[in-house]
């Protein structure tokens, strides 16, 4: 099975518990989309036009509309069991979309773009750097872009360090076993994550403004800017 589908699969089959694993995998999630959350500059009353990249269950979703009451949200995911999720979360507001992010074609301009844990799926660099310059021709002026995702060290200590971290901190509800023969494995075989300095290279490069780091565990990290 090609990696696409079998990422696609995996989401499929996990949609239901999947909220319940994330606490377990992600060292400090409500923290880190928190995080996100609070870096998003529009005000409470603002009628900002969202679109939540790779939204899973609708977490983030869900946080951005307690905190902008009047956005109007596009919830896309590659996988309709986590568009389910996400409904029976959101209701019947948010426009929900089953597909690819990478491939989808923004049909209108948004003032906030988000995404957390679905980037690093994209397999190649260029292919993240060509989807964020996709990502900024979207944005409204003023628009902002934050993602919340895995990273790599820069350098081989620190990546040995960042695995090491992240393998303590699910060992506080993960067996040993599972860790190895489950969820590193799955990381191997289909993540393909880049290091944080690179992501802010790019957005830089291909024109973001006020780009920064916002939140950061080791291996994990919410960033982005604005046009």
């Amino acid at each position: 099975m090609d990696p696409f589908n079998k990422v696609k699969n995996h989401f499929e089959e996990e949609a239901k518990e999947f909220d319940q694993i994330i606490l377990k995998l992600i060292p400090f999630y409500d923290q880190m989309i928190e995080s996100l959350v609070l870096s998003v500059p529009f005000s409470k009353d603002d009628h900002i036009e969202v679109i939540d990249l790779g939204c899973g269950t609708g977490t983030v979703a869900c946080k951005i509309r307690e905190r902008f009451p009047n956005s109007r949200i596009t919830c896309l995911d590659i996988a309709e069991n986590m568009i389910k999720m996400a409904q029976a979360k959101l209701g019947e507001g948010p426009d929900y979309r089953v597909g690819d992010f990478y491939t989808f074609e923004f049909d209108r301009k948004y003032d906030l773009i988000i995404s957390s844990l679905a980037l690093h799926h994209l397999a190649e660099d260029e292919s993240k750097r060509s989807f964020y310059r996709k990502i900024y021709n979207a944005l409204s002026d003023n628009g902002v872009f934050y993602n919340a995702d895995v990273v790599l060290g820069s350098g081989e200590h620190l990546q040995n360090l960042y695995m090491r971290k992240w393998k303590e901190f699910m060992n506080r509800s993960v067996s040993p076993d599972e860790i190895e023969s489950k969820w590193i494995v799955k990381y191997k075989e289909e993540d393909r994550p880049a290091s944080l300095m690179k992501h802010l290279k790019w957005l830089n490069e291909i024109g973001f403004q006020n780009v920064d780091v916002v939140w950061k565990y080791y291996n994990y990290a919410v960033y982005g800017g604005s046009r």
